[in-house]
């Protein structure tokens, strides 16, 4: 393959960290990294500097959050979107504005390729690569870990070590680490044991339930077409109202599932997650449908939440159906607007009110105390055409 210029998706993890110099000495190219800040926080301090050090002719450092929050994370969220019924997708969600981002730069540099560090046996090589053949179909793509012989994270360090290449990942601590705004996800290394217990020291977002405040706490969200708008009343911008309720949700112990999932490629995968604020956005916006949809849309909608979640997990963001599920989405919003009170305490989320100026809830005919709306004896002759097909089969088994 010959390569000029190659794009890569850079993290500075262990393996883009080796892959900068692996594709010096492969391809004797250009390499220019593509650093996209998703919310990492202090990991991105440095990053610029070491991928230059390592040998990169360039990095950029792209400031992604907005775009992830809005364009991603609340799209997901108003399909009501989880994976498996428990995985909210943080890592899955982040991949495709990674990848359109590092697409965008490989086009103004004119490069030939680009690559990740994702590697044959998971989901993300396919979320990247999927991303590419729809955004620039006439790139090559490079995925050095279905290619080199550093097949394992020993010979990896080694690596490292001979080449004089800092690493975030040691011996040690070999587990897999991915963080941004949404959530962590810890994969691989002593998480392989699916009956191991995770060592509490490694959670960062949140605390242990065992540690978290005796005394609940509680939390007005406000919402608007279905976006998440406001917090107690107060209006923030959508990374703000992120961070705020990460923070809130963490301290009370929310947001941790460990799950053994089925990746895309047929493996199941032990993955211990951190979802403080998008497990808080998932419970209030589901329970603000409940008063401001009907029940056939509502029902279509939570049909259709299982093949988006697929969808996202499988890497096809950049296709018709998900444009296509995202407009019939945005339609069901349209009245999806009020707020949703929520207690949380020691790792339980629990709805305690909503409301809405669209509700579709009416007391008058909920009520148990005499209704204007609903008189009780007009259900009698309902009961009777809805049950006739049940009297008529059971009517034939006694003939028979």
């Amino acid at each position: 393959m010959d390569i000029k210029k190659v794009v890569l998706a850079y993290s500075g993890g262990l393996d883009t960290s080796i892959i900068v110099k692996w594709l010096l000495e492969t391809y004797n190219c250009e390499v220019i990294c593509v650093a996209a800040d998703v919310g990492q926080e202090e990991e991105l301090d440095g990053l610029k500097e070491k991928a230059i050090n390592t040998g990169a002719s360039k990095c950029y450092i792209e400031d992604l959050k907005e775009e992830f929050v809005t364009g991603y994370i609340f799209k997901a969220i108003k399909a009501n979107a989880v994976y498996e019924n428990r995985y909210l997708m943080g890592t899955s969600l982040a991949r495709p504005v990674i990848a359109k981002r590092q697409v965008e730069i490989a086009l103004k540099e004119k490069a030939d390729a680009v690559c990740h560090g994702a590697t044959g046996k998971g989901n993300d090589q396919v979320r990247f690569e999927m991303a590419y053949m729809a955004l620039a179909p006439e790139l090559k793509i490079i995925a050095p870990w279905r290619i080199w012989d550093l097949n394992s994270r020993s010979k990896l360090f080694d690596y490292a070590e001979k080449h004089h290449i800092p690493v975030p990942v040691t011996k040690d601590k070999p587990y897999s680490m991915d963080r941004n705004i949404m959530h962590i996800s810890y994969e691989g290394g002593i998480l392989e044991d699916p009956y191991k217990e995770p060592d509490e020291r490694m959670f960062i977002m949140t605390k242990s339930p065992e540690k978290a405040p005796d005394k609940p706490a509680s939390v007005e969200i406000g919402f608007e077409r279905g976006n998440p708008v406001s917090l107690d009343g107060e209006k923030h911008k959508p990374v703000e109202l992120m961070k705020r309720l990460n923070r809130l949700a963490g301290e009370n112990g929310v947001g941790r599932v460990d799950i053994v999932e089925n990746r895309l490629v047929g493996i199941k995968s032990r993955g211990v997650y951190e979802t403080p604020a998008g497990t808080v956005l998932h419970i209030a916006h589901r329970d603000l449908e409940s008063i401001t949809l009907d029940r056939e849309t509502q029902h279509l909608k939570d049909r259709l939440a299982h093949e988006y979640a697929e969808l996202v997990y499988y890497g096809l963001w950049f296709t018709k159906k998900r444009e296509a599920l995202d407009t019939l989405v945005e339609e069901t919003q349209k009245n999806v607007t009020g707020a949703v009170r929520v207690k949380l305490y020691k790792g339980n989320c629990a709805v305690t009110g909503r409301k809405s100026p669209v509700t579709l809830y009416e007391p008058d005919i909920a009520t148990f105390d005499e209704s204007i709306l609903y008189d009780q004896k007009d259900a009698t002759g309902f009961l009777k055409i809805y049950g006739l097909p049940l009297r008529v089969e059971a009517l034939q088994k006694k003939k028979s």
